[in-house]
This record gives structure tokens, sequence and C-alpha cells, in this order.
């Protein structure tokens, strides 16, 4: 009787090899051993599937999302769990500390916690029709899958958690260091420290540069998955697709919502660096969506007088359209990079190649809900919930993911 591998499994890896000697299984071969038949026939039971079906209920999940596209990433990988677990979600919320005081107070109107960007995760949550947990409070969940550990909410740190990256990470400032030295809250220093908490079970990742990034500040290696991440793992297609955008052959400047976030920046600085940058090319700016429009049009006029400014627009679409990218922390350079555009930013660029989204045309939230899967399987049977494989060969159609491989 051919035995179940116990190691990583692998579809073909990138160097051609495995790391250590066990089986290279097809996505096929790999099912037929889940579910207890082997390639040859021979009969094989699966404890851990056996338990499952014999669960009397379905798992609950709580999906914590954050800014509008932290839930919506939430949500793309929940429709892959349909039917299978009982999925509830909630805008991020705090429950604890100086952090709730101060919310209450409604001191923390600029950040996911309330004010537009807690609204506009509300609305879409209900706009979709999704079942709302506000704060996770009339649920004992299994499982929680959230998008920030930057705050662990004191209700669901007794949980299994997968956390998700969504966005790029601050840099590693003088706040940064200091919040690591002297153990402060994470949150001081704002997204430079996610990932850093150590509080979930596993966390899924854009890429294997940042999955080194995360693991080189802390992050216990065993603990960080490959996956991709929704709306940055195709984004060619994104830029391409449909673009009806009508200019061409302009600078794109993309700026931030840095002040709106009581973040450093010196905007006309940055504006003149832009023009430079330009050189007599024409120069088109996309205003983030939560920044002070009509401040940051007047500051734009007031040194490029002739600049187009847009403050809607698909700015992928843009992106496509033009000869050079400017950008503070935006991740829109990862769209220029993408799609081999000159490409500027306050961010190494070299640094951000080594770190660019995995393009696997579209599977992250797919390979995000499979590592859930396993997790919430775990909980729900009492029995293992290592990820052991995040299978992603081209019967899966989900690129190339890290192999994982954890002890049970």
């Amino acid at each position: 009787m051919a035995r179940e591998p116990t190691g990583p499994v692998t579809c073909g890896s990138r160097n051609g090899s495995n790391r250590r000697k066990t089986p290279t299984l097809t996505c096929g071969e790999y099912r037929e051993r889940r579910r207890g038949r082997t390639a040859d026939g021979d009969e094989k039971y699966d404890n851990e599937a056996d338990s499952l079906q014999s669960t009397t209920r379905r798992p609950s999940i709580l999906f914590i999302g954050g800014a509008l596209n932290q839930t919506r990433i939430a949500h793309a990988v929940s429709q892959h769990l349909t039917g299978q677990f009982d999925t509830w979600f909630s805008p991020y919320f705090v429950d604890a500390g100086v952090i709730r005081f101060l919310d209450r107070a409604d001191l923390l109107e600029w950040t996911a916690l309330g004010g537009v960007m807690k609204h506009q995760s509300l609305e879409y949550l209900q706009d979709q029709g999704l079942p709302i947990d506000e704060g996770g409070v009339n649920n004992d969940y299994d499982l929680v899958v959230t998008t920030s550990d930057l705050l662990v909410q004191k209700t669901i740190r007794d949980k299994k958690i997968v956390l998700l990256q969504e966005g790029m990470t601050d840099p590693e400032n003088f706040m940064y260091h200091v919040v690591r030295k002297l153990r402060l809250p994470r949150y001081l220093a704002s997204t430079a420290t996610f990932g850093l908490s150590d509080s979930y079970t596993y966390m899924c990742v854009a890429s294997e540069g940042y999955r080194n990034l995360f693991i080189r500040k802390g992050a216990s290696p065993d603990k960080v998955v490959v996956t991709g991440v929704p709306h940055w793992d195709d984004l060619r297609d994104q830029a391409l697709s449909g673009n009806d955008f009508p200019l061409r052959n302009y600078v794109l400047v993309a700026t931030s919502d840095a002040r709106e976030t009581l973040k450093v920046d010196r905007r006309k600085r940055f504006i003149k660096r832009a023009a430079a940058i330009a050189d007599g090319r024409p120069m088109v700016f996309k205003l983030h969506p939560n920044e002070n429009a009509v401040r940051a049009t007047r500051e734009i006029k007031s040194v490029v007088p002739e600049a187009l400014v847009f403050t809607t627009g698909n700015a992928n679409h843009m992106i496509a359209h033009c000869t050079a990218l400017v950008t503070q922390y935006s991740t829109l350079a990862y769209t220029g990079l993408a799609l081999g555009k000159e490409v500027h930013s306050y961010f190494d660029v070299g640094e951000l190649r080594r770190m660019l989204p995995q393009q696997n045309n579209g599977t992250s939230a797919a390979a995000m809900a499979e590592v859930v899967r396993r997790v919430a399987s775990g909980v729900a049977t009492g029995g293992k919930d290592a990820v052991r494989d995040v299978c992603s060969c081209r019967d899966c159609g989900a690129g190339t993911h890290r192999v994982n491989t954890a002890a049970g």
C-alpha cells in the first residue's frame, strides 16, 4: 500500500527538484491520495476527512476587513469557501485598551476604525448582502481571517487566525525602530510592523520577496505562506482589459494620502521632483481617493500649471498609457513594473522588483482560501491544522506558491 506523503508536496519546484527526498506528485495524484485512493487503486482511509464529514455543524469563520480594499480581499477569499463554512464579516474594530477609548471619542476617524474608510467597508458589505457581525460578538467562531495584526482584538486572541496581506508595508523608519526596541504597540509604526504579532496560525503574503521581508523582521518562517494577493495578481490584464483612457505618452504622477493619515508629506518638493523627471513631457496627476482634492489640485497647479489632474478614474488604465510613472509610497508602482514602465518611487525600485507580487492569473484568492480551509478543517476536527502545501501547479492554474511545511 502506498504511503501518504508527510513532507512538502510540490507539483514541480522552481529549480526542478525538491528540497527533501519526498514524492513529487501531480495535483490529480495528490488529490486521489487525500481522498483515500492511491494511483494504483489501493484503498486508504483519510482520518481527517472522515472526521470532518462526521462533524455535525459547519465551522464558522469571521472575516475582519479594514479599508475598502482589505474588505474586498476578505470577501474574495470567502467566495471560495461558500457552502463549506458559515462566514460572517466585520469591519475593522477595537475592543480594549487606549485605542478603544480614542475610538469611542471619535478621534480615529482618519483610520479604518472610523470615518470614511469604515463607512465604505460597511457599505460594501451591505451592498454585497453579506452577513455582518460587527466586532464578532454574536458567534463563537472557530477561525478568524483578518487583514491586519497591528491590533489583535481581545475577542479573537484565543482563536486560530489566518492573516492576509493586502498592500505595501511602510518603510522601516525611526518610529519603526523605536517601537521594536521599546516594545511599544505595533500600530504606532503603522504598517511597517504588519505581520509581527505572531498571533496567527498562518500569514498569506504576496510574493517570495515579501516572505523574505517578513522573516527578516522576525516572522516565523513556518507561518509565512506565499499565495499571491487578490487585485495584485493579474496586473497586466487589469491595466489593459477594457482600457478606454484617451490620453497617451505622458508622465503619470500618483499622489498619496499621507497627510490624511497623519504622516509627513513634503508635497511641493514631490511635485517639483516629478516635474524634473518629466523634463518637459506632458504631466498627468492621479490623486489618491482619500486625499483633500481641492488642496492637492491647488498645490499642483502652483508648480505645474499645465498639468492635468484627475480625482477619479482607473489608475491602472492610466499607467498602461504613460511613458513614466512617479509615485510616493503607492502600490501602483507594481503595476508600472509589471508593464515594464519607467518607475520612480520613494521606495528603492530594485527592491520593489524583488517584492513584485506574484502574477498568477487572478488565482490568489483561491490559494488563500485553501490555507483557510485547511486550518479550519483542523479546528473542526481537533486534528492537525498544519498547511503542508499550497498546491499551485498548472493543474490548479495558480502560478507558483511557496510550499510550506509546518509541524502538526
